[in-house]
């Protein structure tokens, strides 16, 4: 089964209450790991929330474009993988080695559909 690991962070906002964080050094090493050991499909990294476009509707159903940055984002997508496993537990171990679920973030986990 397939399922993206979206590996989630926190801005340095003093009122998200996390700070921190793991080193780029440790999320070089899971990658090594997951990548040697064969589950992953593909992977990406994202940039920070402030180099993003937004593109949305307004009260008119017009559609607009935002560019960043995004003052209300308080955690964001900082990349993901995704890997094919036997399993939920699988996927739930590897995440358990994401440096991203160390305090000041989390990842979470979805099954990719099957079409």
């Amino acid at each position: 089964m397939k399922y993206a690991l979206l590996l989630m962070g926190h801005t340095n906002d003093p009122e998200c209450g996390e700070e921190g964080g793991a080193s780029p050094e440790e999320f070089f090493a899971f990658d090594k790991e997951i990548t040697e050991a064969g589950v992953v499909v593909s992977s990406f990294a994202l940039e920070d929330p402030d180099q993003g476009t937004v593109v949305g509707s307004d009260d008119t159903g017009e559609r607009v474009v935002s560019a960043g940055p995004f003052a209300e984002v308080r955690e964001f997508v900082g990349g993901a993988y995704i890997i094919e496993v036997a399993s939920i537990d699988e996927a739930i171990a590897w995440a358990r080695k994401s440096p991203a679920s160390a305090p000041g973030g989390h990842v979470e986990i979805r099954p990719l559909a099957p079409y």
